[in-house]
């Protein structure tokens, strides 16, 4: 038998299309859950508005705060996941648990109370954190040391996410706006119960489905039965009362509970990275560096979920012709832009050999693509408001997607890999819960930056305009900042590449 990256023996796995069997599994379980978590994002927070304040635009700056809250708690969980499936119950058992909870939140999310919303998002965050980091680990144990298909791999379960988060907002927003509601009331609940029966459908095959494993990530040998299974999901149901919790505290205050847990594990980095050497140390402060330059990234792309869905909703002419563009499908732009343009990107930094640009350069482009959808829209808030609706053509916040889409390509996908070239090899995995933690404070701050956006009235073409200048110049900036001391960070970087 072949031996994967940690020593232990890969079964022999039927191929299917050159790959491992078990990938096209993987896949489609990773579809359905990525098919929840898009089908109900595009619709939250006009849900809370719609259902708890009446519609009125007040709502728009607290429903904004919650929904970057949430986002923000979904990634600092993913923390934990590791630990538990590395050393309790398996990365099996911990993807059926994480299932199991998060289509049980998404269900709870239907009952029409501000409670019983929390409690399910609550919920939905404690399942996301046992099962999102966890299933894409299962992809690299199917592969030996050295395999070339490796990257290919994880480039076709890349398409299962993509592929999943552009169908669901088509789905759920025809659902809800064109079969079960209307543009002007969409049903919601319907929404909630697609997203919620997509997890289920995740969970259902990966259960029928795990066999084709052959024991890869079943349970550790010491702990064979259900008990310690028992056990996580005891320690699951303790913790939703917390992530409750912190989804009800002022966003500013959630903030700084989450730059407090980021201090820790860079601090720790960083005193591992002394006690190596120069060379490590070094790596390490070029790693946080980027990771600063990471939080603005997130802070202004998920406005995608809060503030470009209420712009959507009541400034951008989605009339088309006597058919009305639903809100939701907006969400699906990024996605087939990701499955277009990734292919594009992945040949041109090929073809560009010795001129590709550096880790930083690659960040600086992507805040600065960020930035340029920012300028769009800059732009057609200014000069491009028809007088009669107050409203911004349908291309332009379609053109955002894309732009930001082609900032996104330049940052995300090496993020990780970087993230584990630079850290010190004993603390990997602490350096990924820092990554996933830079991402969490810049998803809370996006919600900070909507309700602003928003303020105490609701979206209107002024507020819209002054807080997406801004978003502008602070993206450009920064980007053009990284650029000028790429040459820095590179040589703190000591030639990883």
């Amino acid at each position: 038998m072949e031996q994967p990256a940690s020593g232990t023996a890969i079964p022999e796995f039927a191929q299917v299309m050159g790959h491992p069997r078990p990938l096209w599994m993987l896949f489609m379980t990773e579809f359905w859950e990525r098919f929840a978590f898009y089908g109900m994002r595009w619709a939250l927070v006009l849900y809370i508005v719609a259902q708890f304040y009446s519609g009125d635009a007040s709502g728009e700056a607290p429903a904004s705060e919650l929904y970057g809250a949430y986002l923000a708690l979904v990634y600092a969980a993913a923390i934990f996941g590791g630990y538990v499936a590395d050393k309790l119950i398996g990365y099996q058992r911990s993807i059926l648990l994480g299932a199991v909870f998060m289509a049980a939140g998404l269900f709870l999310i239907m009952v029409p109370s501000e409670q019983w919303l929390k409690l399910g998002l609550a919920t939905v965050i404690v399942g996301n954190g046992l099962f999102k980091p966890i299933i894409s680990t299962m992809v690299g144990k199917l592969y030996a040391t050295g395999d070339e298909r490796r990257d290919s791999g994880f480039t076709i379960f890349y398409m299962g996410i993509n592929m999943g988060a552009f169908i669901a907002p088509i789905l759920t927003g025809w659902l809800a706006e064109k079969v079960f509601g209307s543009d002007g009331m969409p049903a919601y609940k319907v929404v909630f119960i697609a997203a919620g029966i997509g997890m289920v459908f995740s969970l259902l095959w990966f259960w029928f489905g795990r066999a084709q494993l052959k024991g890869i990530g079943a349970a550790p040998t010491e702990a064979p039965g259900l008990g310690r299974v028992l056990m996580v999901a005891v320690g699951a149901v303790v913790a939703i009362p917390v992530y409750y919790f912190l989804l009800t505290i002022d966003a500013g205050v959630l903030n700084w509970i989450l730059i407090a847990l980021f201090v820790a594990p860079a601090v720790m980095l960083l005193v591992e990275g002394i006690r190596e050497g120069s060379v490590q140390r070094d790596m390490v402060i070029a790693m946080l560096i980027i990771f600063g330059f990471n939080v603005l990234f997130w802070m202004f792309f998920e406005q995608a979920g809060s503030s470009f869905n209420f712009l959507a909703q009541n400034i951008v002419e989605r009339d088309l012709g006597g058919w009305v563009f639903p809100v939701g499908w907006f969400q699906s732009v990024n996605s087939i832009a990701i499955i277009t343009l990734a292919p594009v990107l992945a040949w041109l930094w090929v073809k560009m050999g010795s001129a590709n640009p550096s880790i930083p350069r690659k960040f600086g482009l992507g805040l600065i693509f960020n930035g340029l959808a920012f300028l769009l829209l800059m732009l057609a808030l200014s000069g491009m408001v028809d007088p009669q609706t107050l409203k911004i053509p349908f291309w332009t916040l379609f053109m955002v997607y894309v732009i930001q889409s082609v900032g996104e390509l330049c940052l995300s996908p090496i993020g990780l890999s970087m993230t584990t070239k630079l850290a010190p090899a004993k603390l990997t995995g602490l350096a990924m819960g820092g990554w996933f933690l830079s991402i969490a404070i810049g998803n809370n701050l996006s919600g900070i930056f909507a309700s602003s956006v928003s303020g105490e009235g609701g979206m209107t073409v002024e507020s819209a305009h002054a807080g997406y200048t801004f978003g502008f110049w602070a993206l450009l900036g920064a980007g053009v900042l990284l650029f000028l001391i790429a040459p820095l960070i590179q040589k703190l970087m000591h030639g990883v590449k």
